[in-house]
């Protein structure tokens, strides 16, 4: 590409925290170009001569291999204020031209931006307007639960399961995950039982290779996702290197103690450094005013991430309750959380079971029977009906007005 300037929309964020809401910080433009438009024809060096020669603005470059095209997008940083979206438009290759003076501006959903709210990982599409559900093991505790959890995921036509290999605990003295030993036998298994996607909490960068090497060696069965959970929200080296990598698509909770604002902004560490395949989590906000729950609901702030950006929205109802008791009508407070959640909008479910609660060396009390899982699926069923009825009659008022 000669001459055409790289630069990491890292520095972008931190040149808006070091001088505010100046011109040159607040402005920020994205060059969606022709589909399949590669780096080797005319075109496209033309239009990388044209934009190395425009005053103030870096460029970075960021490109989707999908299994049909190819979509590359080029992001403006810098003083974009004058230019104007028209002559962009005009520029060789360009399909489209996004204005952006707002936060969360890879992640964000901004005015006129009508670029994709979904991604495509190994089979399955995580998206603003699809559901998957994730019922499994919080930890990894033998073999033998983890083919029972698969084996039931099988039965009832799931092709996604979360399995923790890797677990931070409050205490040091607390069971940590079996780690990298027990990565062959979960993916051996998912490919037994036609599991496409697993998500697995990180908390080392270590861990992403040694992940990558195990799929490697057993032939690459499944897919993962990368987990960074609410006490890793802001390392933001972790971050900043599973933003790196784009083998895998990334579920960023929520930090527990911090706010919504500061946790989107945490989430875009992930998109600065490429990696756009990520699911952001709700799990619960950490106060006394929740209790008796391990955290205060925070499910009415699916639609509020939905609005403002264009992840999907995974909500962790597991861990906002924390115990599986039932309530006077005798659904579980699980259940009704998760069936809030879904009716909000919600797109992913992640969800914790095990053979044996009682004996589960991690989160045992917040965990359902496997027996359960029906029951929880044919809720989230009714509950999903209910939230397609309610978008219907909003559109058919629109429509009216």
């Amino acid at each position: 590409m000669g001459e055409f300037q790289l630069e990491s929309i890292h520095s972008f964020v931190i040149c808006n925290e070091r001088f505010g809401n100046s011109d040159l910080v607040r402005h920020f433009m994205i060059l969606v170009l022709k589909p399949n438009t590669s780096e080797e024809s005319p075109e496209y060096k033309q239009l990388c001569a044209y934009l190395t020669n425009l005053p103030s603005i870096a460029t970075r470059v960021h490109t989707e291999v999908g299994a049909e095209q190819t979509l590359t997008e080029l992001y403006l940083i810098g003083n974009t204020k004058a230019l104007l979206v028209e002559d962009m438009l005009g520029l060789p290759c360009v399909d489209r031209v996004v204005r952006i003076s707002e936060e969360y501006r890879v992640l964000g959903r901004h005015q006129n931006d009508d670029r994709p709210a979904f991604f495509d990982y190994n089979g399955v599409r995580f998206g603003q307007d699809t559901l998957n559900i994730f019922a499994g093991l919080c930890a990894v505790d033998t073999i033998e639960n983890v083919e029972i959890m698969m084996k039931a995921l099988q039965a009832h036509n799931l092709v996604c399961t979360r399995m923790g290999a890797y677990k931070p605990r409050t205490s040091p003295y607390a069971f940590q995950g079996h780690g990298k030993a027990c990565l062959p036998y979960v993916f051996d298994l998912a490919g037994k039982y036609d599991i496409k996607v697993i998500a697995m909490e990180i908390t080392h960068e270590s861990h992403i290779e040694q992940i990558r090497e195990a799929l490697f060696h057993t032939g690459s069965p499944t897919g993962v996702m990368l987990q960074i959970g609410t006490r890793n929200i802001q390392n933001f080296e972790l971050m900043k290197m599973a933003g790196r990598q784009q083998d895998f698509p990334v579920l960023v909770k929520r930090g527990s103690g911090i706010t919504l604002d500061e946790s989107l902004n945490a989430a875009e560490y992930l998109a600065s450094e490429g990696n756009r395949k990520v699911v952001f989590g709700l799990r619960g906000m950490r106060t006394n005013l929740g209790d008796p729950h391990r955290n205060l609901v925070d499910f009415a702030h699916v639609p509020v991430v939905k609005r403002l950006t264009r992840m999907p929205v995974c909500i962790d109802p597991s861990h906002a309750v924390g115990t599986r008791v039932d309530s006077a009508d005798g659904l579980s407070d699980i259940m009704h959380v998760t069936a809030q959640g879904i009716i909000a909008g919600a797109n992913m479910v992640l969800a914790d079971f095990h053979p044996t609660p009682s004996k589960a060396l991690v989160d045992g009390p917040q965990s359902m029977l496997i027996r359960e899982l029906p029951h929880f699926l044919e809720d989230i069923h009714i509950a999903r009906q209910a939230y397609e009825k309610r978008v219907a009659l909003a559109a058919q008022y629109q429509v009216a007005q």
